[in-house]
């Protein structure tokens, strides 16, 4: 009996262990379960930073009768469009180092190309160093900062690209040209600048040659294509090395940036005779005469005119190079998405496609970026994100919003704190509601572009004793014609901006004397958007009281401008 009680005892016992062991058992396993689809749920999402440098929004997405670009196209068709979007500054190393800081051009002090911004700002924290801090992979291929030795290497980014993963060399042929007539023309500009000036004017641009090459070469002959192959080769060496690893991949094209070299075959996808010129070709009627530049980059190349209109001819012939490479970057932009489809990560990255200014193609009779008017500072930006709502994807939004913006959004988006020095304004609301109402107004300046070279510094001698120099002494007398007493040398060459706010309906342009900022404007521009979109008309004199009301709206600066 007692040995009967004792079985019934430890039978029972045994029961309760083995309940008690699977339970633990199933706690264990639905606990890793739930772990992993955490895990599964936390993990950042990638981002894909797509940077393309002087391209104005002349794309299929925004519009363009006559430009080439299904991949851009396609990646709108499925994601947010911003119709207006604007740069910080419309050149290139102020407009990239606001973006990349996420502060203003005078708050980081870079309002030329020749100032790097870490010099000036050792301890500012980059938007690729805030997401390589908070656990990211950090890489990047092509022009994402203004130059390489402007870069930021030890900083922002983690690793190097997968250079020796490349099954072809990157070229190395001067000026980049695959033709040797061209490589031979900028060889010989190059040297008679160096005798003549220096090798500090020829490092500046003014030995150079054409502004245009087209040549049977493969894609990956020019940068921009070696450039993306080699991001992709570096992301799948990522995905080797470190696949749960979220990674910031930098993508940068310098074209159509000049000079417009790109493979033959992208000329050929356009008729010449189709290509439509632009249709106002003269300054603003009682614009700044400051407010212009001579077309100093486009000149400065062989073929190009030193002064003087650029007839209809040429200027077909360089906006036809310009298309072929919008074109041409465009092929390379649908290679790298492909390659994320490929690789099964488009599900968890975010794409960002943006340019860092617009450019003037004959409008306003100039050639080049560099100036406070729309065509100057408006600017094709895109977003792609994984989760966006499906009433989002393929619209487009009118909100007003800036270029300094994306490092608060990408660093929303993913989840990350703020850094306290952002001077912009996250817009992924808008992805949910891209007909919110927005920003009151949007910011660009620029230092007198007539009275500057394409990089923004004050004119050198070197400038003024080549060919140009009767070409500055035109604009010169012009802006003394204008502004009368109020001339001053040292003022419009060194110390005089442009402050430009776009509001829904206005651009107001504002010239001041940046290091009196108390003192009142010495000119100002007014433009009506709504009757006037192409600014063809300065109104200000005759507006007074918008003025008067735009310039409080100016003074309350982009603090008091943001959306609520």
């Amino acid at each position: 009996m007692v040995f009967k009680t004792r079985l019934i005892f430890s039978l029972v016992v045994f029961s309760v262990f083995l309940v008690i062991t699977g339970c633990n058992s199933n706690t264990k396993k639905d606990k890793e379960i739930v772990q992993k689809k955490e895990e599964v749920e936390q993990k950042r999402p990638n981002i894909l930073f797509i940077a393309i440098d002087d391209l104005r929004p002349e794309l299929g997405a925004y519009g363009s009768d006559i430009a080439i670009t299904p991949n851009i196209d396609a990646l709108a068709a499925d994601g947010l469009l911003f119709e207006r979007a604007y740069c910080q500054q419309a050149i290139c190393s102020p407009s990239r180092a606001s973006l990349m800081t996420g502060a203003r051009p005078e708050t980081i002090e870079v309002i030329e190309n020749y100032a790097y911004f870490r010099d000036l700002n050792p301890d500012v924290v980059t938007l690729p160093q805030h997401f390589k801090n908070n656990g990211y992979e950090t890489v990047h291929t092509g022009k994402i900062y203004h130059k390489p030795s402007f870069s930021d290497t030890k900083l922002s980014w983690s690793r190097q690209p997968a250079i020796d993963k490349m099954a072809v060399e990157k070229s190395n042929t001067p000026g980049g040209f695959a033709l040797p007539e061209n490589q031979e023309m900028y060889r010989r500009n190059k040297a008679d600048m160096i005798a003549k000036y220096g090798k500090d004017a020829a490092k500046k641009g003014l030995g150079k040659g054409p502004a245009y090459e087209k040549a049977e070469v493969p894609d990956y002959f020019y940068e921009d294509g070696y450039n993306t192959d080699l991001a992709i080769v570096t992301l799948k060496d990522m995905l080797e090395k470190n696949s749960d690893k979220p990674f910031f991949l930098g993508l940068g094209f310098k074209k159509p940036h000049l000079d417009w070299l790109a493979p033959k075959k992208y000329w050929d996808m356009y008729d010449p005779e189709k290509i439509q010129l632009a249709t106002q070709k003269s300054n603003p009627k009682n614009g700044a005469e400051m407010g212009l530049h001579p077309s100093f980059e486009l000149r400065v190349r062989s073929g190009i005119p030193k002064k003087g209109p650029i007839d209809d001819k040429l200027a077909r012939t360089l906006k036809h190079a310009y298309l072929s490479c919008v074109t041409y970057v465009d092929t390379q932009i649908g290679k790298m998405i492909k390659a994320l489809d490929d690789n099964g990560l488009r599900e968890n990255t975010i794409i960002i496609l943006w340019s860092d200014h617009g450019w003037h193609l004959g409008d306003m009779g100039i050639w080049g970026k560099a100036t406070n008017y729309e065509i100057g500072t408006r600017v094709p930006l895109i977003i792609w994100t994984p989760d966006m709502p499906k009433n989002s994807r393929g619209k487009t939004t009118d909100a007003l919003v800036e270029l300094v913006d994306m490092y608060p959004t990408l660093s929303e988006l993913a989840g990350l704190d703020l850094p306290d020095h952002l001077e912009g304004q996250s817009f992924k609301r808008l992805l949910k509601n891209p007909k919110l109402e927005w920003k009151k107004a949007v910011f660009s300046q620029f230092p007198s572009p007539a009275l500057r070279e394409w990089a923004a510094n004050p004119l050198s001698q070197g400038m003024r004793e080549t060919y140009f120099g009767p070409l500055i002494e035109e604009v010169e007398e012009r802006i003394k014609i204008q502004q009368k007493e109020k001339w001053d040398r040292n003022l419009f060459e060194n110390n005089l901006m442009g402050y430009a706010m776009k509001t829904d309906r206005y651009r107001l342009i504002a010239w001041k004397d940046y290091k009196n900022k108390e003192k009142p404007p010495i000119f100002i521009e007014l433009y009506d958007h709504e009757n006037d979109p192409t600014e063809t008309v300065n109104i200000a004199e005759n507006k007074p009281e918008i003025v008067s009301e735009l310039l409080d709206q100016l003074e309350k600066g982009w603090k008091g401008n943001l959306a609520n």
